[in-house]
């Protein structure tokens, strides 16, 4: 949720909420908060109507998880804020439990489970494929070699009776 979205729940002004974040800058690490890159505000602010001139956000917004906000109702402790990140809390284990719910989600997992386990029987298949060790390959080599000669000297040697209707010629 960006700040100040999180400002408007909490009655507060966005400025407010920004100053008191900073102040306790150590309650918020990067997978907490993160304040957005101009592109991703450009990104974002094209996404919805916004003023480019007076009067429109003239600071980078702050991004926070559902571990920031949380750790908002401990910066800004206020009757409303309390109540406010309870709400929010319950929001995003709803959604959590939404998607957990899902039958494609629970799809998806058991083809990915189902192709690990296809993949470490490949890799086993493969490993053992790849164990032949010296002497069974010098005597693989051996028989292909002594195949092959056979063959040649089967063709150099023959001389063939003919088949087939027989004139005394």
């Amino acid at each position: 949720m960006l700040d100040y979205d999180l400002a408007e729940m909490y009655g507060v002004e966005t400025k407010v909420l920004k100053q008191a974040v900073r102040r306790n800058i150590g309650r918020f690490p990067a997978d907490f908060m993160f304040e957005l890159t101009k592109e991703e505000f450009d990104l974002l602010r094209s996404q919805f109507v916004t003023s480019k001139g007076r009067g429109g956000t003239r600071y980078l917004p702050f991004a926070f998880t559902e571990q920031g906000v949380a750790m908002l109702s401990s910066v800004l402790n206020s009757e409303t804020a309390i109540q406010i990140n309870i709400g929010i809390i319950r929001a995003f284990v709803s959604v959590r439990q939404m998607i957990a719910a899902n039958p494609m989600a629970m799809r998806l997992a058991t083809l990915e489970k189902n192709f690990e386990e296809l993949k470490q029987d490949l890799e086993e298949i493969f490993s053992d494929y790849n164990d032949i060790n010296e002497d069974t390959r010098a005597q693989l080599d051996a028989i292909n070699i002594a195949l092959a000669d056979l063959q040649t000297t089967h063709k150099k040697n023959a001389t063939r009776k003919r088949i087939g209707f027989n004139t005394n010629d």
